[in-house]
């Protein structure tokens, strides 16, 4: 397994901006926390997390915004551009030649918009897991589960704030560990798995 994989994997989990409704005019959902687990996959364990907060440039983090992911519009002032964001995963986290894995292809899209519209290299190999379709099939389920419903389903606790990008990744980590255990992790990730 850890041949196709290589010796880590990153876990990765994206918050952006969001409102109830639709966003405010002139305003476009944007990338506002970057969390990041990595897992040693021959031990099958988590040996670091990161949080790379980003500031926006198109939208502002607003209050239902700030009650869903606890993040606030002081906090990302003080963030790295998106640029440098992408810049911090390949320096720090070798990003294009690890595999990575998210919950569902929410963050793996949405970093792919954010790239194309902002004319930003994209920071990922092509080496993508989807840990929802994974689960979904490894449990026989008929509906792909969110994230904190597949840790009660898994027995696992829920660790941190649900909706924060680094407690996430975390989290999503553990069902990748779970995953493991179970025999049900793919040999390899696909190219663009959705």
């Amino acid at each position: 397994m850890t041949e196709a994989f290589g010796r880590f994997l990153n876990v990765v989990d994206v918050e952006a901006t969001c409102w109830e409704g639709d966003p405010p005019p002139g305003q476009v959902h944007e990338i506002i926390e970057i969390g990041l687990t990595v897992v040693e996959l021959e031990r099958q364990e988590r040996v670091e997390r990161a949080r790379i907060l980003v500031r926006p440039e198109r939208s502002e983090v607003g209050a239902f915004c700030t009650r869903l992911t606890g993040i606030t519009a002081q906090e990302v002032e003080g963030g790295v551009t998106f640029r440098e964001a992408c810049r911090q995963l390949e320096d720090t986290f070798r990003s294009r030649s690890r595999a990575w894995a998210s919950w569902g292809d929410y963050d793996r899209k949405q970093v792919q918009r954010q790239c194309t519209s902002g004319q930003v290299a994209y920071p990922f190999s092509s080496r993508h897991t989807n840990v929802k379709a994974v689960f979904t099939g490894a449990y026989g389920l008929k509906k792909r589960p969110g994230m904190d419903g597949a840790l009660s389903l898994a027995g696992l606790p829920l660790e941190g704030r649900h909706h924060r990008g680094e407690d996430d990744a975390w989290n999503i980590a553990a069902l990748v560990m779970h995953l493991m255990e179970r025999g049900a992790w793919p040999a390899q990730p696909s190219a663009g798995q959705s």
